[in-house]
């Protein structure tokens, strides 16, 4: 696990997400090469192809299908709806994978094309087949290039951006590190591009409430995802062992810099509270169907004694929800954690408030004594309760 630079050295599988203002030309002029910037690919490609020369797996996560598209139809400046986007990242998707096929090709590397929407993650089974496909991949030798699947989703299903999709393929395929490759070369504690003393932090060991007011607004006419963005990304990768580092993509030289050690751009360095997969999986993943209100003494029990979740200490539910899916539960104004229910909204409205051993006489049967058993719980820490 990487706590500090000098274990960055050691990362063997590595995520390195580029963001679309890096790959797109700005204009319409550009769209005789699909609108990429070729020059800049194949310089990524050149980096990349060097860490596989020190037997080092990598997995591209890249921006810029809907980005390029809009260049080639003609529509950089004006504001798309959700039919035109993906009819953009139709054409754009296509451009995308021949450069970096071109690019890699110089070095014997072979890519793939690997597309995911927010439902292929939140399956179980769907999220390890995709798991599966990327560990077979780069057991092939083959650099994955892994992007949103912008032709079909909407937005009940997005990552979000493609930051946050990163930090979800790093945990995904158990990665060492995530490296952010942006316009932005670090984070800082003040706007540089109006703040000329502006200091860059260099390591960051906790995301604080002071760590996160440093985040601006994105700068890029192409991105989605500013500052807030890739410390989000950050805190889902670190809390599952994943190193985090934000650095310049138009630098030359960052990425091989950054593996050195040297102190170039942001180091999010993890914490002591890993997850397990499952546990990123529940609480990062997965969207809440329903939520339990639970009671002092309940609450207690899950936070600090680490118990399962059982019916008596249930005061009311709220949503939908079928058996297995995932809940919020919540105590006061808190989010208090996220699990998998044994039982449907409907059994649960029946058995709050009441004893395990009288589950079987107002249900008919019982599978579980507990309600959210504490193997598929995840502790949220403070996190507040969203509007009822």
């Amino acid at each position: 696990m990487i706590r500090q630079r000098s274990d960055i050295a050691r990362a063997q599988r590595i995520v390195v997400k580029i963001g679309s203002s890096l790959l797109a030309a700005g204009d319409a002029a550009g769209a005789a090469d699909g609108g990429v910037q070729m020059a800049r690919v194949q310089r990524f490609a050149n980096e990349i192809a060097a860490l596989h020369a020190h037997g080092k797996q990598v997995i591209v996560v890249s921006s810029g299908a809907v980005a390029l598209g809009r260049v080639h139809l003609g529509w950089v400046s004006r504001k798309l709806s959700v039919h035109e986007k993906q009819a953009a990242a139709a054409i754009g998707q296509p451009s995308l994978m021949h450069a970096y096929k071109q690019a890699f090709a110089g070095h014997g590397i072979g890519v793939a094309q690997m597309l995911l929407t927010g439902d292929d993650l939140r399956n179980r089974r769907r999220y390890l087949n995709a798991s599966n496909t990327g560990e077979t991949l780069l057991s092939a030798g083959v650099v994955p290039i892994v992007n949103e699947n912008d032709t079909v989703v909407v937005q009940e299903i997005k990552f979000g951006d493609n930051d946050n999709l990163g930090a979800l393929v790093s945990l995904l395929l158990d990665a060492d590190l995530l490296v952010i490759m942006t316009d932005v070369d670090a984070l800082y504690d003040a706007n540089p591009a109006t703040t000329p003393d502006a200091r860059r932090i260099g390591l960051v060991e906790s995301l604080t409430p002071e760590i996160l007011s440093m985040a601006g607004e994105s700068g890029s006419s192409f991105g989605t995802g500013g500052m807030a963005s890739k410390l989000k990304a950050a805190r889902i990768a670190t809390r599952g062992g994943v190193a985090t580092a934000v650095v310049s993509g138009d630098k030359p030289g960052m990425l091989a810099a950054l593996i050195r050690g040297d102190d170039v751009g942001t180091l999010f360095v993890c914490g002591g509270d890993r997850q397990s997969r499952r546990q990123h999986w529940i609480a990062e993943v997965l969207h809440p169907a329903g939520r339990i209100v639970v009671d002092a003494g309940a609450a207690r029990a899950v936070v600090e004694h680490g118990a399962s979740l059982l019916p008596v200490g249930v005061r009311a539910i709220e949503g939908a929800f079928d058996k297995g899916e995932c809940v919020e539960i919540v105590a006061g104004d808190a989010v208090i954690a996220r699990g998998l229910c044994n039982y449907s909204a409907e059994e649960m409205r029946r058995l709050a408030g009441v004893a395990s051993e009288d589950i079987e006489r107002l249900l008919g049967y019982r599978d579980f004594s507990s309600v959210v058993h504490r193997d598929n719980l995840v502790l949220l820490g403070s996190r507040e309760g969203s509007k009822r």
